[in-house]
């Protein structure tokens, strides 16, 4: 590696292990939808945040002592400026500290502390005083200059920071404004910081990583004025040269692309914290989207997992979430991930790889076959339905084919579905054949059975895969049906005798059989926690995606009020509590990464589980909504699904709930719901 100009480092910094604790909302909703702190002496208290754009993410660490000083560390990643080896975790990020930033001047003194003419500088003060989320990182402080018993020369500063919606960088915007009475300058040094990385630790390389300044210089400001500066991290491709970027469109490209993700599909419910928390997922999930040399992809993020897929993140989480979500990057980036899942097809029934990585050129299956084949099936096939576009489940049904004869060949003798381990990759014991892995399969069973008719396959085909299901649902009653710890709920594998929090999934895929000791049972006291599920009994581990499944599946099990209290809890700590706005990965292991797929399953609580959305046909589903006891009316606006835009409005009416569907110039579709078999709508 070559240095110019100061010293920038390849490092991955570890965050703080954010342990579970009791809530604390230290962040309050604003008018504009976004999430602000409001910092106060003598509260400390650190966070990270990750932000994404199509080449690049940005993870932030920030931290405020005591005395309400700032610490910001910036992790900028650039998932298509791959190193050696190219494997999952191959991804060039380059960090920066507040020690590579350029110098700033208040008159003649400089911003940050230093030396002067080998004397000490303590004149200037920086009070940070809020922090605000909206997809884009703002930070305002007071600056003050304090000449010997008095305050002048007082200055508000602004830092934005957020990735670029399209390009590989990273933009950190300072506004200066001058809050006194009387002019003073504000001046930032240039600065030109470039680091090679030699063929010898790149793919493609030598690749090249500049921070810069933009508006470097002097400006005078009068009161009420203000002067913008501003550092780029950008990555520049071996052959290319640096071709400096414009501040003012990439802030507007960012903007542009938070309302083409948040305009489709909006929740409304009398409930500010869970509308907030919903419109924040939708952001994550679908700003996660990086340009590969093959495609548009969804990726997980979270400072390991870029420019990569995973059957259980993208086929199983996201994808179902895209088909109704109405971004139509998402649309393709689903679409793009069964397509690489796809390729790994073998006539002779191999698992296809858990995840593609590295631009798509590459796989890992270190964990062996985790049920990847009932996770793509059950993705795929829900996905199929909801985009409503028969050329696109024409494309995709190969893959579920595949995918479902590879896993009826893995049934065993108790007619329940073998896999050498589960999403957790033997983190924790999943038998020879695990609860997940059947449950998807028999979820992905009922939707081929409906896609058969669609795309106008033999009717034997649809009624052997519903007698399959039919089937299946039985057995996976015998086999994993049992009272554990006092519940009758599920054993998650054969040898299994403590509760693990996967027992929700079949309430998830509409097997009601158990509800009533699933549901106590996840919310008891073994399994619940101030951070939801743990993973097992007893541990103190816990991984959001389970929590995420039980919602949905309490909610679709008609049990409203115990499941909305929960994920009121829940989606207060995430969206205002201590680590903040998205939903997480795991915790102590991941240390509360803001993966993607989370904020998809967030979502899906909603869409699946509130409104008890399922795909029936391309231009049909089924909906059973749950109007929790105390609210009136609920909604969710601009769905882009079933070859069709449309609103859904659930009103209480009596015993009974009234749900209309808008589809703009055409009439209205409206009917009323007793509560019992989901609703038929066919648009």
């Amino acid at each position: 590696m070559k240095m110019k100009n100061g010293i920038l480092f390849l490092v991955l910094l570890l965050p703080t292990i954010l342990m579970a604790q009791d809530n604390d909302t230290r962040w309050k909703i604003v008018n504009n939808g976004s999430i602000e702190w409001t910092i106060e002496p003598n509260d400390p208290h650190d966070d990270h945040i990750e932000m994404s754009g199509e080449r690049v993410s940005l993870w932030l660490q920030y931290s405020v002592d005591s005395a309400q000083n700032l610490q910001l560390s910036r992790t900028v990643i650039f998932p298509t400026f791959r190193l050696k080896p190219n494997d999952t975790h191959g991804t060039l990020m380059v960090s920066f500290t507040d020690s590579d930033l350029p110098r700033f001047f208040l008159n003649m003194t400089p911003l940050k502390p230093g030396l002067i003419n080998g004397y000490l500088n303590r004149g200037l003060t920086e009070k940070v005083i809020a922090i605000n989320h909206s997809g884009i990182m703002q930070i305002t402080s007071n600056v003050e200059k304090i000449d010997k018993t008095r305050v002048t020369n007082k200055l508000i500063l602004k830092r934005t920071l957020w990735p670029s919606a399209d390009l590989p960088a990273a933009i950190e915007k300072y506004v200066f404004i001058n809050s006194d009475d009387r002019p003073f300058n504000v001046s930032m040094e240039y600065n030109l910081k470039e680091m090679r990385i030699d063929t010898l630790h790149s793919t493609g390389g030598p690749h090249r990583v500049f921070a810069y300044t933009v508006n470097d210089g002097v400006n005078t400001l009068q009161p009420g004025d203000s002067a913008v500066f501003a550092v780029v991290y950008q990555a520049v491709r071996n052959g290319e040269s640096l071709v400096k970027i414009n501040i003012n469109d990439e802030v507007k490209k960012r903007i542009n692309l938070i309302r083409a993700i948040k305009e489709p599909l909006q929740l409304i419910t009398p409930d500010p914290v869970l509308n907030t928390a919903f419109a924040f997922a939708k952001l994550r999930v679908g700003e996660s989207i990086y340009n590969t040399k093959n495609g548009y992809i969804n990726s997980p993020g979270g400072f390991r997992y870029h420019a990569a897929i995973w059957a259980n993140d993208q086929a199983e989480y996201t994808g179902p979430w895209f088909g109704y979500a109405g971004y139509k990057l998402g649309m393709e980036a689903g679409l793009n991930a069964y397509r690489w899942f796809a390729k790994y097809m073998n006539p002779g029934y191999k698992p296809i790889p858990s995840s593609i990585i590295a631009e798509g050129t590459d796989f890992w299956d270190g964990a062996g076959d985790r049920g990847d084949q009932a996770m793509i099936a059950y993705g795929a096939s829900r996905f199929a339905l909801a985009t409503g576009n028969i050329e696109t489940a024409k494309e995709l049904w190969p893959l579920i084919e595949w995918c479902l004869e590879f896993s009826h060949r893995k049934i065993n003798g108790d007619g329940v579905v073998e896999s050498d381990s589960d999403e957790l990759e033997g983190r924790f014991p999943a038998g020879k054949a695990n609860l997940c892995t059947s449950s998807l399969y028999y979820d992905a069973l009922l939707s081929a059975s409906m896609l058969c008719k669609e795309l106008d396959k033999p009717k034997q085909l649809s009624d052997s895969y519903l007698n399959q299901a039919i089937r299946l649902r039985v057995e996976i009653e015998k086999y994993f049906g049992a009272r554990v710890e006092g519940f009758d709920t599920y054993r998650y594998y054969k040898e299994n005798v403590i509760l693990r929090s996967w027992i929700c999934i079949p309430l998830t895929v509409g097997i009601y059989d158990r509800k009533e000791g699933t549901v106590d049972a996840l919310f008891s006291p073994r399994l619940w926690t101030v951070d939801g599920l743990a993973t097992q009994a007893g541990d103190k581990t816990f991984w959001d995606r389970s929590t995420l499944y039980a919602l949905r599946g309490v909610f679709a099990s008609g049990e409203t009020g115990k499941a909305l209290d929960y994920l009121k809890k829940y989606s207060e700590r995430r969206l205002l509590g201590v680590h903040v706005p998205y939903p997480v990965e795991a915790c102590p292991e991941g240390d509360q990464k803001q993966l993607s797929g989370e904020s998809a399953l967030y979502c899906r609580i909603f869409t699946e589980g509130l409104f008890g959305l399922r795909p029936a046909g391309f231009r049909s589903f089924t909906i059973s909504p749950k109007l929790p006891e105390g609210w009136n009316e609920m909604a969710l606006n601009n769905i882009n699904a079933f070859g069709n835009t449309f609103d859904i409005n659930v009103k209480r009416d009596g015993s009974k709930t009234i749900v209309q569907i808008n589809r703009g110039v055409e009439g209205p579709i409206i009917k009323k719901w007793d509560g019992k078999a989901p609703l038929l709508i066919g648009l």
